[in-house]
């Protein structure tokens, strides 16, 4: 089952008209991905980049852009697992405002430690997490 939450677009992430600033949405993006790290997979982002010394940088991220979001409205995103690697993830993320499809996102996590640089396995406790599915 995908990963749903909610945003609501904020003054922040628009340009003078109201409408959200494309690059506002890939903020959005990473703060779902943050989330879905924390409540599905059950490791927060302080737990991997400050305890563990691992992160997981985007490698890869491509975007469509179906129809502008404007100020005050409540954007819900989707994330589904794509595919699964030895130590990488890619990730699919849909925005919706109600039944219209605001953007579709593909995004490929790597997970490295971050003293090297290089990528690591994804530890079980983590795999154990990753369901691939189509949205």
């Amino acid at each position: 089952m995908a990963f749903t939450t909610q945003r609501k677009v904020r003054f922040q992430h628009c340009d003078p008209a109201g409408i959200v600033f494309y690059p506002r949405y890939f903020e959005m993006i990473n703060s779902v991905v943050e989330d879905w790290f924390e409540e599905v997979v059950q490791r927060d982002f302080n737990q991997l980049h400050v305890e563990s010394g691992t992160g997981v940088p985007t490698a890869a991220i491509d975007t469509q852009f179906h129809a502008p979001s404007r100020l005050g409205e409540r954007l819900t995103f989707e994330l589904a697992v794509q595919t699964v690697g030895r130590s990488s993830l890619t990730l699919q993320i849909i925005a919706y405002c109600g039944d219209q499809k605001r953007l579709t996102s593909s995004s490929t996590l790597v997970y490295v430690d971050l003293n090297s640089g290089k990528p690591v396995p994804w530890t079980e406790a983590m795999r154990q997490h990753f369901t691939v599915e189509n949205l």
